[in-house]
């Protein structure tokens, strides 16, 4: 088993997701607010640092935050999981998108 972690950028599709990864038979899906390093970096920080000036421009500053969201799958289910996370967010290998991994999981109790 893995526990799958995606980092949403794109927090307007989350409801659009979960209901794809329904669709493929993945949920119990746990959904936590975040934020990046960048970010808050740059709402902490002062506006003069030549550094933040340039995060200014990576960033869209009109999003505060992005979705953590935790499901722990079956190893053969993480390929279904990340083809459709790609057709509703996009290609992952695009900024400001997504980003997902897997981390083994050798042992559970109370996932049915």
């Amino acid at each position: 088993m893995k526990l799958l972690v995606l980092i949403l950028n794109k927090v307007e599709l989350l409801d659009e997701l979960l209901e794809a990864l329904a669709d493929a038979h993945i949920g119990g899906a746990t959904i936590l607010q975040s934020r990046g390093m960048a970010q808050e970096l740059y709402h902490n920080a002062m506006e003069s640092s030549s550094f933040l000036g340039s995060l200014r421009l990576l960033l869209d500053p009109d999003r505060e935050q992005n979705l953590t969201i935790l499901t722990v799958v079956h190893d053969d289910k993480v390929p279904v999981a990340v083809d459709v996370i790609e057709r509703v967010v996009g290609d992952l290998e695009r900024p400001d998108t997504a980003v997902v991994f897997t981390v083994p999981v050798d042992f559970t109790r109370g996932i049915h």
